[in-house]
Parts: C-alpha cells; structure tokens; sequence
C-alpha cells in the first residue's frame, strides 16, 4: 500500500494521481509541486511512539531529500508564512515547492522504501496540507520605467527585507486568467511604483492532496520590504477590492519569508 492511500493530512486525488502515473512520455515534463502546509502543535505519531517535538520539527525529519535527489527532483523554494492575508482555515504555516523531472516521478517516489520510512514523520507533524501540482506561464514584461529598487519609497532594509506576497487562486467562470493583475493596469502599476516584481505565476494541472477544492493559478510575487507591500496595497485598495469580487472566487494569499528561493531560476532552465 502507498504512504498515500489513507494520510490523515488530506484527501487524495486518485484521478489526477492517475494522470501523473500515466502521463505519456512524449507528453511529460517538469512538474512544480506546490505544498501548503499546516502542522500539528505536538507530533503525533500512528505507531504510538512517544515524542514531544513539534509537528514542524517532525515535518523537518520527514524532509525525503534522498529519495528527491534519486528521482532528480529537488526543492526551489521553501518559506514560512508571516501572515495570511486572505483564506479561511486553515492558516498555512510553511510553503515549499518541488521540482519534479516528469509526472510520474511523483507516483514513482511514493512506492520508494526510504520515502516509506521518512513518511511516518510527515503523517506525524502534518496536521493538513495542499499538494498542487502546475507548470509555470507567461508573464508581463517589467515596463521600461519601473524604478531600480533601490529607487523605490520604501526599499529592503536590514530589519525589513524582501517579502515573497504568494496568492492561490480560484476565478469565477468566464474570466481571462492571464489578463489579470498586469503591470499595466492601475492596481499593477502601483505595485511596480513601490517595486513589486514577478517571481513566477503556474498554472495549476492538478491537485494530488487537498480538501476536494480546485485552484486555477498560483502567483508569486517579491516586494522589496513589507513596507513597500503595504503601501502598494493602500495606493490601489479600491481597485483591488472590486477586482476581487468580479474575478476571484476562493483564494489563499500569504506573506512569505523564504529561507530557500531559486523558484525563478527553475522556470527558465
């Protein structure tokens, strides 16, 4: 039996999980892995191993990089969540993405006797996540006048640096996903004024491991401080609020401080 079959973090897709195994070749490529993830306050192991770690330090033990590493996937980028912003329960704590050579190493890594062992840390410390498979898009060029980020009002500091802004999307019916949020529009062209940039957008295949609900998109975005978020949000608030209401109907968006983040070199190679 899979570690996956029965987790007690989510509810598996066996449809998509089907996609990914027999996805043919001359159609299969890289895959980036997007994983939300809530931990238990105390680990809680299946077997009934006492333990008094947290369910993040247990998350930290089931890390599988062997197993990635044979399958030639690694991480690209892993953050904790400073705060979320929109989203009810859960609120996320960690977000990390793997990249994975082609669909079926994901299905392949599960059956992997080292992941088997590394798992029960996983099931121990995971109290919920979203595994969300996608690819990367097109994105807006930078306008030819943005200003240098040293440039901007509130550029990073020592004591407030660069921010990761991440928001997972779910649009109403009928709207034109890649319009959305350019750098050309008003809300856009606030955000370019106080130096916002895009790390990556993806479109999202598939989610493997989740609560039943489906995402369209998940985009990353990098301001140069939480001030000059802030302040990005306060200069096109208006705008944002009924741009919500007409295209989004489901969201998670989330303040990120990434201790790993080559997500932006992994799209181009």
């Amino acid at each position: 039996m899979s570690a996956l079959d029965r987790p007690r973090y989510g509810r598996l897709n066996k449809k998509y999980g089907m996609k990914l195994a027999f996805c043919k070749p001359e159609d299969d490529g890289p895959v980036w892995m997007v994983n939300l993830m809530k931990y238990r306050e105390k680990a809680d192991y299946a077997d009934g191993r006492q333990s008094d770690i947290s369910g993040l330090e247990a998350d930290d033990r089931y890390a599988p990089l062997g197993p990635l590493r044979k399958l030639g996937a690694y991480p690209v980028f892993l953050a904790v969540v400073e705060t979320q912003l929109t989203g009810d329960e859960p609120v996320w704590d960690r977000i990390g993405i793997v990249k994975y050579p082609k669909s079926a190493s994901i299905i392949e890594m599960q059956s992997m006797p080292d992941f088997e062992e590394l798992h029960a840390h996983k099931e121990a410390g995971m109290q919920q996540t979203f595994v969300i498979g996608s690819h990367p898009m097109p994105t807006p060029e930078l306008p030819a006048d943005a200003p240098s980020l040293d440039a901007v009002p509130f550029p990073s500091t020592s004591t407030d640096g660069a921010i990761i802004v991440m928001h997972t999307l779910k649009f109403a019916d009928g709207v034109e996903h890649t319009t959305l949020d350019s750098y050309h529009d008003a809300e856009g062209a606030a955000a370019v004024a106080h130096g916002a940039r895009i790390t990556g957008w993806f479109k999202v295949e598939g989610t493997i491991m989740g609560d039943g609900r489906n995402w369209d998109q998940i985009r990353f975005h990098e301001y140069p401080s939480r001030a000059a978020f802030n302040a990005a949000t306060n200069d096109a608030q208006a705008i944002k609020d009924q741009q919500k209401q007409e295209s989004v109907v489901d969201s998670y968006s989330m303040i990120l401080r990434p201790s790993i983040n080559t997500l932006a070199k992994s799209t181009q190679n």
